[in-house]
């Protein structure tokens, strides 16, 4: 902050100061009403922080802050008119794919959902049912925590039951994997060799 720019400020606190002195001599007088004073203090000073905002961004874009800035003139995304006082961390979770800091149910109702992709990337049944237990666990554990939050609604797994369908879809995908290989073959039309014309 150079002179011209510090003297400037300091007559600007030296003016507000002065017109309080005033306004607060009319208020004990009783010639002006407190509540409506206090309001217009509110209004300005609501004023002054707006245009400090609107002088601080103009002088940002003279400096050329915002080049290169996709959102440059265009409205912020996930803005939908509606104040999230959490909106920030939210979206750093989305954008960083942060995962295990979510309340227990709703960690467990997204766990739920992609359950079954997960069981079926394991190829024992011994690991499908230490999965099924585990989670299970996890379930009755949130269900007794009092801590609040929202309601734990994530119903228990069957293991056995789970494990019967775990079995029906591994089978399903061998006999699809089979098929699959069977239209390559008829589509590639290739037979397979004798050895002995190999061998020649």
């Amino acid at each position: 902050m150079n002179d011209v720019d510090a003297r400037m400020d300091r007559l600007r606190r030296a003016a507000r100061y002065r017109y309080q002195q005033l306004v607060d001599s009319e208020i004990e007088r009783g010639s002006l009403d407190p509540d409506e004073v206090r309001e217009e203090r509110r209004l300005l000073k609501a004023a002054d922080v707006a245009a400090h905002a609107r002088a601080q961004v103009e002088e940002a874009e003279r400096r050329g802050v915002f080049e290169g800035n996709p959102y440059h003139g265009k409205p912020l995304p996930g803005i939908d008119g509606q104040h999230d006082p959490d909106w920030w961390i939210k979206a750093k979770i989305e954008r960083e794919e942060i995962t295990g800091i979510a309340p227990p149910a709703l960690a467990l109702r997204k766990e739920d959902t992609d359950l079954d992709e997960h069981l079926d990337a394991l190829s024992s049944e011994a690991d499908v049912r230490d999965v099924l237990e585990d989670f299970n666990a996890r379930v009755k554990e949130a269900r007794r925590q009092l801590l609040g939050g929202p309601p734990v609604v994530t119903p228990l797994r069957d293991v056995d039951d789970e494990v019967a369908r775990w079995w029906e879809r591994r089978q399903e995908r061998r006999e699809a994997d089979e098929r699959a290989a069977a239209q390559r073959a008829a589509a590639s039309g290739d037979r397979p060799r004798r050895w002995w014309r190999r061998t020649r």
